[in-house]
């Protein structure tokens, strides 16, 4: 059924007109991806993040004043003073909530294609989609960090505590000395939620080879990446993935 029975925007009742606002988030949101996704295509990916980071960065400034302006809220150094105002509980329980709405969001996108096409056919487009969306998750937690061009394997491990799965997942790093270290995905949700239903483990380990060798070495070019263990292969039961990384 259609969203809008009017003929024109202005002829919209109240909850159409809630509805078309909602439906221009979503524009906003689409079209600022097929930005980047094309200046990465015209231009290349380092010349696209660093173009990414500054329309981001002015583009939501200008959004958030003019929404501030309406809701009555102002921005602080960039930030929205309604975040600023909430408590720390508060806060956290937004970032969980948010984190998890991304893996939400990740896993409709992987069930409609599955579903329509098959597992083959999502598989595909998921590892695709990780080949792109690591390294900018990387560029972004780099920037946020201050972390230097190239800052190492302790770069690395501060990085990886700033990735969504921190929020989700329960994780832990095991040093074998200077040069390397393994990181271990203990608790994963979506791993834990089939065993629940007794489902065997989903075969992440295509999508798990792009999606960590792209993040490392998007923090440090120099850096690795090496699968210890991750599905379909055994594992023990203190992990669902692990991975080794290390300075060659």
């Amino acid at each position: 059924m259609a969203d809008y029975k009017a003929d024109s925007e202005a002829q919209l009742s109240k909850e159409e007109s809630a509805r078309f606002i909602i439906d221009l988030f979503h524009r906003t949101i689409l079209h600022h991806g097929m930005w980047y996704g094309e200046v990465r295509h015209q231009m290349g990916a380092e010349k696209a993040l660093g173009m990414l980071e500054k329309a981001f960065k002015t583009s939501f400034a200008i959004q958030m004043n003019h929404l501030g302006r309406m809701f009555g809220f102002e921005l602080v150094d960039g930030i929205p003073s309604v975040l600023l105002d909430m408590g720390e509980a508060e806060l956290d329980e937004l970032k969980d909530r948010l984190a998890k709405n991304w893996l939400v969001n990740d896993g409709v996108w992987f069930q409609t294609i599955e579903q329509s096409e098959g597992l083959g056919e999502a598989k595909r487009c998921n590892d695709s989609c990780w080949a792109h969306f690591s390294p900018f998750e990387a560029a972004t937690i780099k920037q946020g960090l201050g972390l230097s061009d190239n800052p190492g394997l302790a770069g690395l491990k501060r990085a990886l505590g700033f990735r969504v799965y921190a929020s989700i997942n329960e994780q832990s790093m095991v040093d074998e000395g200077e040069k390397s270290f393994v990181f271990q995905m203990n608790k994963c949700r979506v791993q834990a939620a089939r065993k629940r239903k007794g489902l065997p483990d989903y075969p992440c380990k295509s999508a798990g080879l792009v999606e960590y060798s792209y993040f490392a070495r998007s923090i440090d070019a120099r850096i690795k990446t090496e699968c210890v263990g991750c599905p379909p292969d055994e594992h023990p039961e203190e992990w669902f993935c692990a991975w080794r990384f290390y300075l060659d």
